[in-house]
C-alpha cells in the first residue's frame, strides 16, 4: 500500500511540475505574442498568439498587416536588451506609397543602424508607438542625435505624438524627388555620394522591390525612372556624380526602355540586371556580382539565408522585410508563392542546396526568412523550402553515411526503418 501511495504522490508531482513548466511556457508565448495582434491559435480554452513560425531551416514573420509586420522584424533583429542592441534611429514612413517606403531602406544602415517602422500621414499607430518606446533610439551622433526621421509628409498630429524624440524630415514633391533628396541626406551624414546607384521603375514594383535588400545593406541609392522617361530629379542626382557614376539598370527592356538606359550613359557606365519575369528578376539581383566594382550578393554557393516574400503580398511587407539583409543572417530578397515555389526559385535553392561529405553538422547551412501569415505564404508552401534548405549528402546516402560509417541498408517492406535517405 505504501508503495502505490509513494508512486501515485511521485506521479502527482510530476504531473503537477509538468503544469508549472507549461504554464510558464505559455506565459512566455503569450508575453511575445503581445507584440501583435495576429496568428490567433486556439490552444484548448487559452488563445495563445503565435509571432514567428519557425521551421529546423526557416523562420516565418507571422502576421500580413505591415504595421505589425515592421515591428516584429524589428523586434527580432534589435532586442534593445542593451545599449548594444538598441538602434540608432529609426526611419518613419507611410506604407501606402509603396514608393516613398522604399528609398526610405536607405537610411536602415546608415546613418540609423535602426528598422523601418509605419505611419499614416496623420496618425502614429499605438503598435508603433510601442515598438518605439520599446527600442528607446540611442540617437545618431553624426546626425546630431536624431531618433527619427520621417520620411515623407505628414501632420503637425504625428509630430506631437512623437514628443520626447529628437526628429528630422526628408519630403519630396514626388516620388523621384524624395528618392533625390534621401540620396542627398545620406551623402550629408555620410560624408560624400557613392558612386554606384541602382535605377528602378517607380511603375513596376515587382521588378524594382528586390532592390530593397541592397539598399538597406550597402550604401548604395535608389533612383527612380520611368519605361520610357527619365524624371529630372533622377538626372540631378546622378549628375551630382560627374559622369563618374555606375548605373545598375533594373529590369528588361519591357520595364525600362533601351532609349532610358542610352541616356544614363550620360551619366557614367549603365549596367543592366533583368529577369524575364518578377521570380527571375529577383533571382538575377540575389546571383548578380560586379567583379569591377563589388557591387551585388553573388549568391551562387551554399551557405547563405535568403529573404521570401510572396509577389502578391503589398509591397510594404517587403519592405518591412529589409532588415534582414542589414544584420544577423544578411538575406536578399526572392519572390515566391502563395502555395508553392515557382520554378525557377525551386531551381535556384536547390542549385545553392548544401551538401556534406562526412558529417552534416560540419555545414554550411542555408536559411529563410518568410514574411506573412498563411494567406500569404501557406505552411505547405514553408515546409517545401524547408526541406529544399536542409543539408544534404554529397553522395546522396544520406545522414546515415555520416562520420565515415556506410548508409544501413534500408529495409524492403515495412515503415520504420528510420532512415534519413530523403535527404
Amino acid at each position: 500500500m505504501m508503495m502505490k501511495t509513494s508512486k501515485w504522490l511521485r506521479t502527482a508531482a510530476l504531473l503537477a511540475a509538468g503544469t508549472v513548466l507549461l504554464t510558464g511556457c505559455l506565459q512566455k508565448q503569450e508575453s511575445a505574442a503581445s507584440l501583435t495582434g495576429s496568428g490567433l491559435k486556439e490552444t484548448g480554452s487559452t488563445q495563445v498568439q503565435v509571432p514567428w513560425i519557425a521551421t529546423k531551416n526557416t523562420t516565418r514573420i507571422n502576421t500580413s498587416d505591415p504595421y505589425e509586420a515592421a515591428v516584429l522584424v524589428s523586434h527580432t533583429l534589435w532586442p534593445a536588451a542593451s545599449d548594444g542592441s538598441r538602434p540608432g534611429g529609426v526611419v518613419l514612413v507611410d506604407p501606402d506609397d509603396w514608393r516613398n517606403a522604399l528609398v526610405s531602406a536607405d537610411l536602415i544602415h546608415h546613418p540609423n543602424n535602426g528598422p523601418v517602422l509605419y505611419a499614416k500621414k496623420d496618425q502614429v499607430p499605438e503598435t508603433t508607438l510601442r515598438e518605439l518606446k520599446r527600442l528607446q533610439p540611442k540617437g545618431v551622433p553624426e546626425n546630431n542625435g536624431v531618433q527619427v526621421i520621417l520620411v515623407g509628409e505628414f501632420t503637425e498630429a504625428v509630430q506631437a505624438q512623437l514628443k520626447g524624440y529628437k526628429l528630422d524630415r526628408v519630403t519630396g514633391s514626388n516620388p523621384a524627388a524624395l528618392a533625390r533628396n534621401i540620396d542627398a541626406y545620406y551623402a550629408k551624414t555620410a560624408g560624400g555620394l557613392p558612386d554606384a546607384v541602382l535605377v528602378g521603375s517607380s511603375d513596376r514594383p515587382e521588378f524594382t522591390l528586390p532592390a530593397v535588400n541592397w539598399i538597406a545593406h550597402m550604401p548604395e541609392p535608389l533612383l527612380y525612372t520611368g519605361k520610357d522617361e527619365l524624371p529630372p530629379e533622377t538626372a540631378e542626382a546622378l549628375q551630382a556624380r560627374g559622369g563618374k557614376a555606375t548605373i545598375y539598370l533594373l529590369g528588361p527592356e519591357s520595364v525600362i526602355s533601351a532609349s532610358v538606359a542610352s541616356k544614363l550613359t550620360a551619366y557614367g557606365k549603365v549596367k543592366r540586371i533583368a529577369g524575364k519575369d518578377a521570380y527571375e528578376q529577383s533571382i538575377a539581383f540575389a546571383k548578380y556580382k560586379d567583379t569591377e566594382t563589388g557591387f551585388g550578393w553573388g549568391i551562387t554557393a551554399p551557405g547563405h539565408n535568403l529573404s521570401l516574400v510572396a509577389k502578391d503580398s503589398p509591397p510594404a511587407l517587403a519592405i518591412a522585410a529589409a532588415p534582414f539583409s542589414h544584420l544577423g543572417k544578411h538575406a536578399p530578397l526572392i519572390w515566391t508563392d502563395k502555395t508553392r515555389l515557382p520554378d525557377a526559385v525551386m531551381s535556384y535553392v536547390m542549385s545553392i542546396q548544401p551538401k556534406f561529405t562526412s558529417t552534416p553538422s560540419d555545414g554550411p547551412f542555408n536559411h529563410a526568412w518568410l514574411t506573412g501569415a498563411e494567406g500569404e505564404i501557406t505552411y505547405a508552401a514553408q515546409a517545401e523550402l524547408d526541406e529544399m534548405l536542409e543539408i544534404a549528402s554529397a553522395s546522396g546516402a544520406g545522414h546515415g553515411a555520416s562520420h565515415g560509417a556506410p548508409a544501413k541498408e534500408q529495409p524492403a517492406t515495412g515503415s520504420g526503418g528510420g532512415s534519413h535517405s530523403g535527404h
